[in-house]
């Protein structure tokens, strides 16, 4: 059974939405990581939203000599990935994209879908925005790990787990500090984590 991984960057009291009003630099050592990281996916599951904001960048990014070889590597990733696009409604089209598909699933269907999925063989599953999406995969508990990059800042805005029906244990497996004052975190639901033993964050992504 694969896992459904929440990755992303936050605040110290979770804001997940406006990255642009609170996220501070990115240093190299932390890029490195989000990208091995990165490496252990095959499938991203996206709102419509935040996947044209996806297709805004990444392809260009795949040929840019200016972004770096770390930025290019995880431009060839994004290319790669099997991209499940969610909307509501069929009128809501989707730019094209490698390996980009559209899903339309009512919110009633949704945690069987994701678990069917789940069933499939390949790799862990990276949920990414947008907020609505995340909020919900999160509410019906079927997020498996999560890997927070938190910011040494607090700031007013939308709460990752705002739509939880009920306490959510989790086990901290893994942290790292970086030099911009962000601390990795990663954790296991209580459910996953009997196979997952504790270790640096920098054993976890090694």
């Amino acid at each position: 059974m694969r896992n459904i991984v929440l990755q992303m960057m936050t605040t110290l009291n979770g804001r997940l939405d406006d990255p642009l009003a609170w996220m501070g630099t990115v240093v190299d050592e932390q890029y490195r990581a989000i990208d091995r990281l990165y490496a252990g996916y095959d499938t991203v599951l996206v709102g419509r939203t935040t996947y044209e904001e996806m297709v805004g960048y990444w392809p260009g990014a795949l040929k840019d000599e200016a972004g770096g070889e770390t930025n290019r590597v995880m431009a060839g990733r994004m290319h790669d990935y099997r991209k499940i696009v969610f909307s509501r409604t069929e009128e809501q089209a989707i730019s094209r994209w490698h390996n980009a598909e559209r899903a339309v699933v009512p919110d009633d269907a949704l945690s069987r879908y994701l678990t069917d999925l789940k069933a499939e063989p390949g790799r862990d599953i990276h949920l990414s925005g947008g907020a609505s999406l995340a909020q919900t995969v999160i509410g019906l508990g079927l997020v498996d790990r999560y890997h927070f990059f938190v910011y040494p800042v607090v700031s007013p805005g939308e709460p990752w787990f705002a739509r939880l029906r009920d306490k959510n244990e989790l086990q901290l497996i893994g942290s790292e500090h970086y030099d911009n004052g962000v601390v990795g975190l990663h954790y296991a639901t209580v459910r996953d984590a009997k196979s997952a033993r504790p270790k640096s964050f920098s054993e976890l992504i090694a």
